[in-house]
């Protein structure tokens, strides 16, 4: 990976700063956190129904942790200007080949304006441009819906359906793998 400077800790779109998540962001997290858990939650089990303030403060020490040790470069979605919470993104799963699994949250109020697509779109010039990862997958249950819309929004190509990829609530789900890469050969 292209790791010879030191990795940004943000970068902007159009309407959103992306910056790695900070200790001071635990207000925003927790309460985007709770307002979300009946739409987020069926798809991505960290954010369950007794999600509480260590939950919080565990993933903050495990986002800064993680960056420092290049194993995953999770961030917060805001507003341009740094005073709305949107949501999160991030790069993990992080191999030698180099490639790196996206994904992202957008909160139940911020949910409908394209801010996860924009925000996708974004990350993932970041993952290519700046860890020099050559592929970038978003894997998401068959039964994701609106995950699946990001995924196609952001140009993302469809590679195939992963039979039982996912275990959720104790469950297998199919999931689809969809890739972005800098050649689309």
């Amino acid at each position: 990976m292209n790791l010879t400077s030191p990795t940004p800790l943000s970068f902007k779109s159009a309407r959103l700063l992306i910056r790695r998540y900070r200790k001071d962001d635990e207000d925003f997290l927790y309460n985007a956190a709770r307002e979300s858990i009946r739409e987020v939650f069926p798809f991505l089990p960290w954010c369950h129904p007794d999600y509480d303030r260590e939950d919080t403060v565990g993933w903050l020490d495990m986002v800064e942790s993680n960056w420092r040790q290049g194993e995953a470069y999770n961030f917060a979605i805001f507003s341009e200007d740094g005073s709305t919470f949107h949501g999160g993104c991030g790069l993990n799963k992080i191999d030698e080949h180099p490639v790196a699994n996206l994904g992202y949250w957008i909160r139940t109020s911020s949910t409908g304006q394209g801010l996860a697509t924009e925000a996708t779109i974004a990350l993932a010039a970041f993952g290519l441009a700046e860890l020099g990862l050559q592929r970038i997958e978003i894997i998401m249950s068959t039964e994701n819906i609106a995950s699946r819309k990001v995924a196609i929004g952001a140009g993302a190509v469809e590679e195939g359906i992963l039979r039982q990829r996912l275990l959720l609530h104790g469950r297998p789900h199919d999931a689809y793998v969809y890739s972005l890469v800098k050649d689309k050969r």
